[in-house]
């Protein structure tokens, strides 16, 4: 599904223009990335407006991580190019579905606190532990990350001290 998405290569179709894999970056948020797509809409006057379009295999999940990755790219290239973008979309692979999402104050506000949160992390240099869930099974970092293992032990020994026991 993330094969055009990760391709670097852009198209057009009519007054649309279609970015793909385009790096992001803000320094307000402290951020950087990539957008699987940015479509830009020709407007009435010959500007261009921005629409963010992330592509996710699974179908719409019951919290709002989809939607706040989609607003940080928002605010990312709302950085960047000195606009306003007021909305974006989901596209769901699973339900071949796209979801609208409009950047509304709460989800900017959420946001910037979950990119404060995370730099806060970072510069601490705590790394959260793993807690596995259904959704870790799909994860391309599972091997890396290993939740099963590490959510459940307090330390490296008691795990190995279990896994040895097993056998």
């Amino acid at each position: 599904m993330h094969d055009k998405a990760d391709s670097n290569k852009h198209e057009s179709r009519g007054n649309v223009r279609i970015d793909y894999s385009v790096p992001l970056r803000s320094l307000k948020l402290g951020l950087i990335g990539k957008a699987d797509v940015v479509e830009f809409h020709r407007q009435v006057d010959g500007t261009w407006r921005p629409f963010p379009v992330e592509y996710k295999r699974g179908k719409p999940k019951a919290n709002n991580c989809d939607r706040v990755q989609l607003c940080a790219q928002a605010i990312c290239l709302e950085e960047m190019l000195k606009v306003q973008i007021s909305e974006g979309a989901l596209f769901y692979g699973q339900t071949r579905r796209r979801e609208d999402v409009v950047f509304d104050e709460k989800l900017r506000t959420e946001t910037a606190d979950i990119a404060r949160k995370v730099r806060e992390l970072i510069e601490r240099g705590i790394t959260p532990k793993p807690e596995f869930s259904k959704k870790c099974e799909q994860c391309s970092l599972l091997e890396l990350c290993m939740p099963k293992p590490c959510g459940k032990a307090k330390s490296a020994s008691s795990y190995l001290l279990k896994v040895t026991r097993e056998e």
